[in-house]
């Protein structure tokens, strides 16, 4: 019987879905996922937050859900970065796929700031999304078109012309697209992504193309707040552009999002090669595989296999560890700055 640590191992979970009206079918169709008859819109991969939180699929922690190891372990689990947060019995994370089959409502999110101000309860909300898919002249809106200011969006508001006022950004596989807190936004229809973000789901939906909901009638909007929080006129190019920090030995490094709440690099890892790295208690970080297949190998925990599109959860003081590319990997790799 092993006497490693629990946390001398990387964690893979169980995925935990939702059926929002926007979901399809298209994260079995795409990725091959094992679903549930019926609409899926969201698979929640990595999640510490309380309303769906992660449960262990495998290990000696099988079981064991994110906020509860979180409470044991603390700073081991999330790294000293982390502090905060594990103080407060936060995952800091959360990583989710998205079906959009259908649009997404038009909405923002609040700061850290807004956030403790109003007493949410959690966290702000900086996020961003990864093209896995994008049906041909697919779109996103990101922030608001020139010359939009509260007064003009609270009229577009009354008068119905909210559309108008967005800034649709087209998008294609491969696209990573930063969305800070404040930052109108909405995924349009026929994508399907990655969400990297902050572990919060506090949500003010400003628009929501006046269709009903699944009780028939129209879905609940946040007008007021979502003026509150908004950040006019916007920030940042979409979608931006990769920096390359790594490139040699088999393996190609770039950075897609970097911010005060996590950074997300795409890791390309030739086949037979190796991606090294050694985990000392600074920050954990989430390996998610997206084409090909990998062994995270940890120094005293064994192996964990990924295939595409899976996840994994590496702790802060897992010590050494190994990417072992069985064949051209392409990943995310996502932690705390």
């Amino acid at each position: 019987m092993s006497n490693a640590h629990p946390l001398s191992a990387p964690l893979s979970f169980a995925p935990r879905l939702k059926d929002y009206m926007w979901g399809g079918r298209r994260l079995a169709e795409l990725l091959g996922r094992d679903l549930p008859d019926g609409v899926v819109a969201e698979s929640w991969e990595v999640s510490g937050h309380p309303s769906e939180p992660s449960v262990v699929n495998r290990g000696p922690l099988s079981g064991r859900d994110l906020p509860g190891l979180v409470a044991e372990y603390g700073v081991s689990l999330v790294g000293r970065r982390g502090r905060e947060a594990a103080g407060r019995g936060v995952f800091p994370l959360l990583v989710k796929l998205l079906d959009a089959t259908h649009a997404l409502s038009v909405q923002v999110h609040p700061d850290n700031e807004y956030a403790a101000a109003h007493n949410l309860g959690e966290s702000g909300k900086t996020e961003m999304w990864y093209v896995l898919h994008a049906d041909k002249g697919a779109c996103i809106i990101h922030g608001l078109r020139a010359g939009i200011d509260r007064a003009a969006l609270g009229q577009a508001v009354s008068r119905r012309t909210v559309p108008d006022c967005l800034n649709r950004v087209p998008v294609e596989p491969g696209d990573a697209i930063l969305v800070p807190a404040g930052t109108v936004h909405g995924i349009l229809s026929g994508i399907v992504l990655v969400e990297i973000q902050q572990c919060s789901d506090t949500t003010y939906r400003i628009h929501d193309w006046d269709r009903p909901g699944p009780d028939g009638k129209p879905r609940q909007l946040h007008v007021e707040r979502a003026l509150d929080v908004i950040d006019f006129p916007g920030s940042g190019p979409a979608p931006v552009a990769p920096r390359l920090v790594e490139d040699g030995g088999g393996v190609r490094r770039e950075v897609l999002a970097a911010c005060g709440e996590f950074v997300v690099e795409r890791v390309g890892i030739e086949a037979g090669r190796d991606y090294e790295a050694r985990l000392d208690g600074e920050t954990c970080e989430i390996w998610g595989v997206l084409s090909g297949s990998a062994a995270l190998e940890a120094g005293r925990g064994g192996a964990l296999r990924l295939g595409s599109v899976g996840f994994a959860l590496l702790p802060a003081t897992i010590g050494r560890v190994r990417v072992r590319a069985g064949e051209a990997v392409v990943a995310l790799r996502a932690y705390l700055p």
